[in-house]
């Protein structure tokens, strides 16, 4: 009888045991630690083919229902040893944790000088990165302003993207988006139909490209983002703390951006932009 009870008392504590590791497995959990200055590692799991050197590089979280906890805006720290020396760089995923459990998702360009970009780009599945996070001034929550203008060139779409995402799920933000974005050639624009899907779909958002070399027929931008660009699609600086003007892309195009935001009255970018600021530049 008591070996019968045993047995009993055995299967109970197991079945409890395996109720109990389904039930956490499935609820959801974030990965990353802002405190922790330890980096993790996550292996590549998939890899889609934009261009000739750009490409959206997915990386697995441990389980299923894990989401990467990193918030709108945010960006994460990459590091690798390349030539014997730990070399750093900073991506904003494509991915949300409101919409993608189990991965995320970097997009980069490779350049041939590049030291991370390259060295991601050789990546094969199955290969880790060490990634540590979330970092970044910038966090996004419905209300932060009225309007943005978004001024991005190739990959600096990402922050930009990540912040349009969240506006486009949410039903109740109402926030106006103004985005100007500036490649060389038309198969340089990254994410456009998902870019246009946005604009489609909501009337608050509104997407503008700028090319310096265009394809005949072209009806959009030619050439830099200049003053003129700004001053017809830029939210009214006169506002205040009603709009914000983000900026992300190559330095000399930021740089030439702020000094034109301030001929058209923004306040001066700070060389280390806060979240406060009129001008944010990730």
């Amino acid at each position: 009888m008591t070996s019968f009870l045993a047995v009993g008392v055995t299967l109970v504590l197991v079945v409890a045991a395996a109720i109990y590791w389904q039930m956490s497995s499935s609820q959801t959990r974030k990965v990353l630690d802002q405190a922790s200055s330890q980096f993790q590692e996550f292996p590549l799991i998939e890899k889609t083919v934009l261009s000739h050197n750009s490409a959206i590089y997915r990386f697995g979280l441990p389980r299923a229902s894990d989401i990467l906890g990193l918030p709108i805006g945010q960006h994460v720290s990459i590091q690798a040893t390349i030539s014997g020396k730990d070399i750093m760089r900073s991506y904003t995923p494509t991915s949300s944790d409101e919409f993608d459990h189990g991965y995320f998702d970097l997009l980069i360009k490779a350049y041939p000088n590049g030291n991370i970009s390259k060295y991601v780009s050789e990546l094969a599945i199955g290969d880790t990165i060490k990634v540590r996070g979330p970092r970044g001034q910038f966090r996004y929550q419905r209300g932060l302003v009225e309007e943005f203008t978004m001024v991005a060139g190739g990959t600096g779409i990402t922050p930009m993207y990540q912040i349009m995402r969240a506006i486009a799920a949410d039903p109740e933000d109402k926030t106006r988006v103004n985005l100007i974005f500036a490649n060389v050639n038309y198969d340089d624009i990254l994410l456009k139909n998902e870019l246009d899907e946005l604009a489609a779909q909501c009337d608050n958002i509104n997407v503008f490209y700028v090319l310096n070399n265009p394809p005949e027929g072209w009806t959009g931008g030619v050439g830099f983002v200049t003053k003129d660009i700004l001053t017809g699609l830029a939210a009214d600086a006169s506002r205040g703390d009603a709009v914000k003007l983000l900026l992300c892309g190559p330095p000399p195009m930021v740089s030439a951006i702020k000094k034109a935001a301030v001929d058209l009255g923004y306040a001066k970018a700070r060389p280390v932009s806060k979240l406060e600021d009129q001008i944010f530049a990730f």
